[in-house]
């Protein structure tokens, strides 16, 4: 059981890794709250900058002498074993901790700590909810997955009781929280390289749900959801969805070709408000009526919900429009499973484009494996599919999948090796009117920000 008080302990936090995207809003959290705050890493960058701004000390590579002075270590879990930082503070006998259990510590001193879960939409609902409390003269910190243009990062500092972040489920990270509010977006399977079964990661949710003190939003159209939390009393339930049983439901949705979502949100069968979101897909509906549902709950009025869901514009690298060159779209995306795909493939298609040209990097070897089919099926939404070679992230190849095995159940699809190969193939075959969209987990944004910098060197 880690020290729950660690941080009434500490002055000094020295983070490994600080300008990963998960730890510098926590350092700069922390560092507003009044912690002495340092950090290393190995790449310069946009948090880093932000990082810097605030005169946090950053030093560029890992050594020993960094963690001078600090009396708490953060690493990533990306960090390895023999991290010299990391040993030369267990070597002199100071706590380290992972991120996750860093921020667990963090959010239980927020009163209204609110954790976003599931398997798909994190950071989008995260990112919508933040909008939400920011747009109705809240102040509320949070520490979101992707960059939300309205703050410019990933997390902020505010000064409210209000404590807003992801909560992500692989290798039970979530479980170092517990959170006033959770919200349960959907369960689905995926990373089964550490879960095994579906029924698995059903069980760590309903954990997570037990560790909720105060309310549970949750997806009462997903038969998952509402299977983790069934006969749990300790808290209060909020459901959501398209289904009118719903306490919170999306009705009079209007569909149309090239616009945005619109539909009315009701609570409990009755009008709350009109929406008009500015992100695509019926899966924001989705996300917007959990978003509402946690607004509500914190006394912001059906016209904020209102004007606040219009003025989400969406996070980094979810279907984040890049800009139009001769007259071809670009965009990039980080749907990396069936469900994902499905959701933003088929908004692509209903966006009035053309074509839609998909450009997937599959990501790790297990997920490619163990949902080869329902990826094939999901990649036929799209006019045409240019594939990379499978992402190995952490793995090693065990599984002897290729993407020529993906290819192979998808009729028409083509793939390379290089993002260089891709860029010409794409921009040699899209028109005017057509949308190129890179999806994916891993470094497929280089694609798409290649295609991008050749279309203005067009110019």
């Amino acid at each position: 059981m880690e020290n729950k008080n660690l941080l009434d302990t500490c002055h000094h936090i020295h983070f490994v890794g600080i300008g990963g995207s998960g730890m510098c809003p926590i350092a700069e959290i922390l560092f507003h709250r009044g912690y002495a705050v340092s950090g290393s890493d190995m790449n310069e960058g946009d948090t880093l900058d932000r990082i810097k701004s605030y005169g946090i000390p950053v030093f560029m590579g890992h050594r020993a002498e960094n963690i001078q002075g600090a009396d708490l270590v953060v690493y990533t879990a990306a960090v390895k074993a023999d991290n010299p930082e990391l040993a030369a503070a267990r070597a002199a006998g100071i706590p380290c901790i992972e991120r996750s259990v860093m921020l667990g510590l963090l959010s239980d001193r927020y009163g209204d700590s609110i954790a976003v879960s599931g398997t798909h939409g994190k950071t989008t609902t995260t990112g919508m909810i933040t909008t939400l409390f920011l747009q109705a003269g809240k102040d509320p910190s949070c520490v979101i997955g992707g960059k939300l243009p309205l703050i410019g990062s990933n997390g902020r500092a505010g000064k409210s009781d209000t404590l807003v972040c992801e909560a992500c489920e692989y290798v039970d990270t979530f479980l170092h929280l517990h959170p006033a509010v959770s919200v349960i977006l959907n369960i689905d399977n995926d990373h089964l390289d550490y879960f095994g079964t579906l029924e698995n990661i059903i069980k760590s949710f309903r954990q997570f749900a037990k560790q909720t003190s105060r309310l549970l939003v949750i997806n009462g159209d997903d038969d998952n959801t509402r299977k983790a939390v069934e006969g749990l009393d300790h808290a209060a339930v909020i459901t959501y969805g398209f289904g009118e049983e719903n306490r919170f439901s999306a009705r009079e949705i209007q569909d149309i070709p090239g616009a945005r979502e619109q539909f009315v949100i009701y609570k409990d069968g009755q009008p709350l408000c009109p929406v008009s979101l500015s992100v695509p897909g019926r899966h924001n509906i989705l996300n917007a009526l959990a978003a509402a549902a946690v607004g509500d709950f914190f006394g912001i009025s059906p016209q904020q919900i209102q004007e606040g869901l219009h003025a989400f514009t969406g996070v980094h690298r979810r279907f984040e429009v890049l800009g139009e060159f001769d007259g071809v779209t670009v965009a990039d995306d980080f749907a990396h499973h069936p469900t994902e795909l499905t959701a933003s493939l088929t908004a692509a298609m209903h966006m009035g484009f053309r074509q839609v040209w998909a450009v997937f990097q599959p990501h790790t070897y297990s997920r490619t494996y163990l949902l080869l089919d329902d990826f094939a099926k999901a990649l036929q939404i799209p006019d045409h599919v240019v594939m990379t070679e499978i992402l190995a992230v952490r793995e090693e190849n065990t599984y002897g999948i290729y993407t020529k095995d993906l290819a192979a159940k998808i009729p028409g699809s083509r793939w390379f090796q290089s993002f260089e190969e891709i860029a010409g193939y794409v921009m040699e075959k899209a028109q005017p009117g057509d949308l190129i969209l890179t999806l994916g987990g891993g470094d497929i944004y280089k694609c798409a920000n290649l295609i991008v910098e050749k279309y203005r060197a067009r110019s």
